[in-house]
């Protein structure tokens, strides 16, 4: 008996053990909660729309607004704290660090799940010469209040736009900037080592658009761009990016340090010469951006790594400066409606825009034949030799267009995970059935084709 009940015992052990190992490596999409509007939902609202609708788990505020880290205790969602750039010179005296922690955290943890304190935001950018050499001795004294406070689960850290890096095209040849890497970059990323805390990176594709590299910026199906000291064709700006800042900082040996995506995001509207925004374009980014943040996709240099991910941002605001574009890059309008839908709301209830078309798919074709059907029947699939990079942005560009992936995800029916062209080739084959059967939906800049032989397989049916 007692040997049964340590069986069991084992069992259930192990169980627990592979299933807390698998909630730890699923992330979920975070957002910036920003608070620049007269319309705004109060946070209490705001915080149990979040928990019971939707899948974000994680939320980064730009100040230690107390009546949102009030309203977000006691819910599973993680919380990122900021420190006012201006507070930044005073935070290097110890007793102006303690005064911090006592007023903004000390009061709400850990019933709020306060998990970071960014210290000012892109302040390398901002040019302010005392803001820059404080920068790392008030992310220190910080750190050291929040440890004597007992609080040693806290990390502490500070967004850079990619200014952080020069000559960042190809990605091979980028370098953290001469001038600041000595002085404030090393030190910085020394720091981060010792207290196991991010690199937090701001990649904005939205701002390196342009008309002649639209499909490059928006994961949609391009050319590429090659680099020719790695042979890597990258397929999208992101990953491009992405690698960059990995590459410098593997040129100074700190590649172990984690990279955490503190902002990024598209304007889904615009002034009249604001070309880049619209509904259809944030749509197609962000809903790549939060699927990369839940799949293990990576980028070329960083395969199947996942980045923790935080949207900018939860709502339009109606308040910030500058052009329209600057007010409208929230995820949602202000009464919780959906600006578009990137799969994040827990109802499962995509709104394609009007994009999907429905109706009959045709003649069901017949599991695992592998034969060429009569009738004219055709299925869109990619060619043989096609790059992994492009089979990838193919899969990113159709599953942000409305087109079901699940069949392709962990558990469906036509998963593989060692089989990136079955993958590509079942999620091209629904955007052309989606799309109406036209030749010129399996095109993906020359690497699909249309074949008479049914390409469905075991379980995974290509209707």
């Amino acid at each position: 008996m007692s040997t049964t009940r340590s069986k069991t015992a084992i069992l259930l052990l192990l169980f627990a053990t592979v299933f807390l190992h698998l909630t730890a490596t699923t992330t979920a999409i975070g957002v910036n909660y920003g608070t620049l509007g007269d319309n705004l939902p109060p946070p209490a609202e705001v915080a149990e729309f979040l928990q019971t609708k939707t899948t974000i788990d994680l939320i980064k505020l730009f100040d230690a607004n107390p009546e949102i880290l009030r309203a977000f205790a006691n819910t599973s969602i993680s919380v990122t704290v900021t420190v006012g750039n201006g507070d930044i010179p005073g935070l290097v005296e110890a007793s102006t660090a303690q005064k911090w922690v006592a007023d903004n955290i000390a009061p709400y943890y850990p019933e709020t799940k306060i998990i970071r304190v960014t210290v000012g935001n892109e302040i390398l950018k901002s040019a302010v010469k005392n803001w820059i050499v404080n920068l790392v001795p008030a992310m220190k004294s910080l750190h050291k209040a929040l440890v004597n406070a007992g609080f040693k689960d806290i990390q502490v850290s500070t967004p850079h736009t990619l200014s952080l890096v020069e000559h960042s095209e190809p990605p091979s040849a980028a370098r953290f900037r001469v001038g600041y890497d000595k002085q404030v970059i090393v030190p910085m990323l020394q720091f981060l080592r010792e207290t196991k805390s991010p690199l937090m990176i701001n990649p904005y594709p939205y701002f390196g658009w342009a008309p002649s590299v639209s499909d490059y910026a928006l994961f949609k199906p391009n050319k590429g761009i090659y680099d020719e000291n790695t042979k890597i064709t990258y397929m999208s700006m992101f990953d491009a990016i992405m690698d960059a800042v990995y590459t410098s900082l593997k040129a100074i040996d700190y590649d172990d340090i984690e990279i955490v995506i503190a902002e990024t995001g598209w304007s889904s509207a615009g002034d009249p010469e604001e070309a880049a925004c619209s509904v259809e374009n944030a749509k197609a980014f962000n809903g790549n951006v939060a699927r990369r943040a839940t799949e293990s996709i990576g980028t070329p240099l960083m395969p199947k790594r996942i980045f923790e991910t935080y949207i900018f941002a939860l709502f339009n605001e109606n308040l910030k400066p500058g052009s329209t574009s600057e007010k409208n890059f929230g995820l949602f309008k202000p009464d919780f409606t959906p600006v578009y839908d990137i799969g994040i709301m827990k109802t499962g209830q995509q709104q394609s825009g009007g994009r999907q078309r429905g109706g009959g798919r045709g003649r069901k074709s017949t599991p695992g034949t592998g034969t060429p059907t009569t009738g004219g029947k055709k299925w869109c699939v990619a060619k043989g030799g096609t790059s992994n990079q492009a089979l990838q942005a193919n899969i990113d560009y159709v599953c942000s267009q409305g087109v079901d992936c699940k069949p392709i995800q962990a558990g469906g029916a036509c998963y593989d995970s060692n089989n990136l062209w079955s993958h590509a080739s079942f999620v091209m084959n629904s955007y052309y059935n989606n799309y109406g059967r036209h030749d010129s939906n399996c095109d993906f800049s020359h690497s699909g084709y249309l074949t008479t032989t049914n390409p469905s397989h075991g379980n995974c049916n290509f209707e």
